[in-house]
């Protein structure tokens, strides 16, 4: 696949011209997002069917720490990445050099500072699982690498690429787990390693695909490496707190529950995170499209995306709260179908949290990441505390409720940073009947397709 390199422009006719350009991608990742979200939820049942909460509360335990950890020190680098290739194209093979060796260097000491911190947090735990998730520690840079790789790709325009590297990881991972099904080793060490290891084919399509931006490599130089860093630390909070917002309450919920209780979390979890796709799809192609553009192009870009998007992921969040106990019956059998109401407030959760990230998108492109990062920090500091206050007292439903909270705290902080820090009027967030338009557009088009 060839790569070309688009500088962004100032020179955007209309918001109606700019999003036509990127509808076909935000379409094409979709359509990704849902069959990776499907190939998540095929493995959730499997391993919850047959670990039983317990189990699947073990697996979670042992597996969570890599990526959790590698986002932990991403240091606002895959951003910065974006930023700069796109406006300085000519520097693409240093710059990325410089992010790799910063993100190797920072994954190594999280990793060994997360092993040696490990018993303590999984106390609850057996030592086998907690050496296991000691070792699989040594895979925590290959996920810095790839959060890299993929943001040089996506700012190179390699949409496809990037997307179809996201799907790899699904698809390696039920693989191996239905091998093992079949072999008759399927237990939560080996599903485990399934889960752990479906990262490295992923890295080698990575890798391959992006090897012309990787050949005469030199080594990390000072100047890239501190123009990387001068954006990255102020974007820095907006990564971090995206992580501690997707995996701080799996977190928390490892120790103070117990496995059983940890397993049916994480279902609940998972299932309501299926609507992430949409946001997901759009944020991937946003801020790569904004980056460079004038203000109130790229803001009047952001708000509309932030419109389909919520309402789509509103729409589908409020079909799954209706049919929710029959659902976790049918598909996770009656072990879990007491956590109904936590599913419920975890979908409200995600539905919120998604707008807030689109809507954040605007705040990355025009180069004030510094003020985001400062507004959700003090939204999300509150739900550490009110998780502490509330796992012990209510359980996996504690937790809910906290990331709940948290979540509307940010939104009001960073739906009145519009005003108060871009100085614009504040969004409307009302689906619109070009918003609809659009959507039904993209659906027409989409069905074209598919009938030839």
């Amino acid at each position: 696949m060839i790569l070309r390199e688009e500088k962004p422009t100032e020179k955007a006719p209309s918001v109606r011209s700019g999003s036509s350009r990127g509808v076909k991608t935000v379409g094409q990742t979709l359509i990704s997002r849902v069959a990776i979200q499907g190939l998540n939820a095929g493995t959730g049942v499997l391993t919850a069917r047959l670990l039983l909460p317990a189990g699947r509360g073990e697996l979670a335990a042992i597996t969570l720490w890599s990526q959790f950890l590698a986002g932990l020190v991403s240091f606002g680098l895959p951003s910065a990445l974006i930023f700069y290739i796109r406006s300085r194209p000519e520097r693409t093979r240093e710059l990325l050099g410089s992010a790799l060796g910063l993100s190797t260097l920072l994954s190594v000491v999280v990793g060994v500072i997360g092993a040696f911190c490990m018993p303590s947090w999984l106390r609850q735990y057996p030592p086998w699982a907690i050496h296991t998730a000691q070792w699989f520690l040594l895979v925590t840079p290959l996920c810095s690498a790839v959060a890299v790789l993929r943001a040089a790709l996506e700012a190179n325009n390699a949409f496809t690429t990037s997307n179809f590297a996201q799907l790899l990881n699904p698809v390696a991972t039920l693989a191996f787990l239905l091998v093992l099904l079949a072999l008759h080793r399927f237990n939560t060490f080996t599903a485990s390693c399934a889960y752990i290891f479906a990262i490295v084919p992923v890295l080698t399509l990575l890798v391959w695909q992006a090897r012309h931006l990787l050949v005469n490599q030199s080594l990390p130089s000072v100047s890239s490496s501190r123009l990387l860093l001068t954006y990255g630390l102020r974007s820095y909070g907006i990564d971090l707190l995206g992580t501690l917002a997707l995996q701080v309450d799996q977190v928390l919920v490892v120790a103070f529950l117990k496995p059983s209780d940890l397993g049916v979390y994480v279902v609940m979890l998972s299932l309501s995170r299926v609507l992430n796709v949409f946001q997901a799809s759009v944020v991937m192609v946003l801020f790569p499209k904004a980056a460079g553009l004038s203000q109130d192009v790229a803001v009047a870009l952001t708000v509309r995306a932030a419109r389909v998007s919520l309402f789509l992921t509103g729409a589908c969040a409020a079909a799954i709260a209706l049919i929710g106990p029959g659902l976790l019956q049918l598909f996770y059998g009656k072990a879990y179908v007491h956590a109904v109401g936590s599913l419920r407030l975890l979908l409200l959760e995600v539905t919120i949290s998604g707008c807030v990230f689109v809507l954040a998108q605007a705040f990355m492109a025009l180069n004030r990441p510094g003020t985001v990062t400062l507004l959700q920090a003090l939204g999300l500091a509150l739900s550490v505390p009110l998780m502490l206050l509330l796992i012990p007292r209510l359980g996996i439903l504690g937790a809910a409720f906290a990331l709940l909270i948290s979540t509307c705290t940010r939104f009001i902080f960073i739906y009145f940073a519009f005003k108060f820090t871009l100085r614009v009027p504040l969004p409307s967030l009302l689906p619109q009947k070009e918003d609809l338009d659009m959507v039904a557009g993209l659906l027409r088009r989409m069905n074209r397709k598919q009938a030839a």
